[in-house]
């Protein structure tokens, strides 16, 4: 509870309200060529919240509910909205929990699937999520979490 409120504010601006805006600005390029398909970046943390990241986690829980809106709001104009939610992936961003031998060993045992994601088993995703075969798939969120319990 000792965050401040510049760092709530940040938070929440970044990971809420930009890709709130980013949507809203691509909206009308899909319009013109019949539709079109956005999928939303979440996070595990958004079922599974991590300790001491208070915004982080409530950011990406808001991108749930982000996704379920848009969804039905532009369902109309035939964009679909849908969500990933990434697990621990091998990026530099998640690298101080796997950047030594010991650390990234404790990381596995916590997951189903004894190894890190690695960015590739998230693009297959993004991909289908994109493409006609997910034609009739919107709101949703797929985790890829190696087995992280994902339920709200």
């Amino acid at each position: 509870m000792d965050i401040t409120e510049e760092v709530w504010d940040k938070t929440l601006d970044i990971n809420v309200k930009a890709p709130a805006l980013m949507t809203k600005a691509v909206v009308p390029e899909m319009e013109k060529r019949g539709g079109g398909s956005v999928v939303i970046v979440a996070s595990i943390a958004a079922f599974s919240p991590l300790p001491g990241l208070s915004p982080y986690n409530v950011s990406k829980t808001a991108l749930l509910g982000l996704t379920k809106t848009l969804a039905i709001e532009l369902a109309p104009r035939n964009i679909r909205v849908n969500c990933l939610a990434p697990g621990l992936i091998k990026t530099s961003f998640s690298r101080m929990l796997w950047m030594d031998k010991e650390k990234e060993e404790r990381m596995k045992e916590t997951l189903q699937i004894r190894r890190l994601g690695e960015p590739e088993d998230c693009a297959g995703i993004v991909s289908f999520l994109c493409s006609e075969d997910a034609s009739y798939i919107t709101g949703e969120t797929v985790v890829v979490g190696g087995g992280t319990p994902s339920r709200l």
